[in-house]
């Protein structure tokens, strides 16, 4: 970036700095993750400050990146939330509480789209066209993540081999 234009985004960044943490602050409630939503706004904009500077309304142009960097954050922490949940349930009696636990630390160490997939697709027992549809993937994404995942998982659990039914 030449330094005219470095320049213009740095004066930028620091008059709207405050402006838009306030913003993030009332999206989210949170000071931490306001100020991370903030940085990664600015951020952006400065990976794409060649078109944002050549914007009719600069601030508004900010506002569209800073929402929906929140919108996909909240999309990742739900997707995130809803695959915790699912796992959080007490044993059914006559089940074994030590491979329920292992087995759910052996799922954290997936990624959070791929761990929600695999949690769907096998523990929901939803099928490849519903898991899909809910994630607004195609059904070969689901596929490929989940035989990955699983190979994974079975490399990870080793001895208590980890069956599915892939399709």
């Amino acid at each position: 970036m030449p330094t005219t234009g470095r320049r213009d985004f740095e004066e930028y960044a620091r008059a709207r700095q405050q402006q838009l943490y306030r913003t993030a602050y009332l999206l989210c409630g949170d000071a931490d993750r306001a100020q991370d939503l903030a940085q990664t706004t600015l951020a952006k904009l400065f990976r794409h400050w060649k078109r944002a500077s050549r914007a009719e309304n600069l601030d508004a142009y900010a506002k569209t990146v800073l929402s929906r960097t929140f919108l996909s954050e909240q999309r990742g922490r739900q997707r995130e939330h809803e695959a915790h949940e699912l796992g959080s349930g007490a044993p059914e009696s006559g089940q074994h509480p030590d491979l329920r636990l292992t087995l759910l630390a052996a799922l954290d160490t997936l990624p959070p789209k791929p761990r929600l997939m695999v949690i769907l697709r096998y523990w929901e027992d939803l099928s490849v066209e519903s898991v899909a549809a809910l994630l607004r993937c195609s059904t070969g994404n689901v596929k490929s993540q989940c035989a990955r995942s699983m190979a994974k998982l079975r490399a990870e659990l080793g001895d208590l081999h980890l069956y599915s039914t892939e399709s």
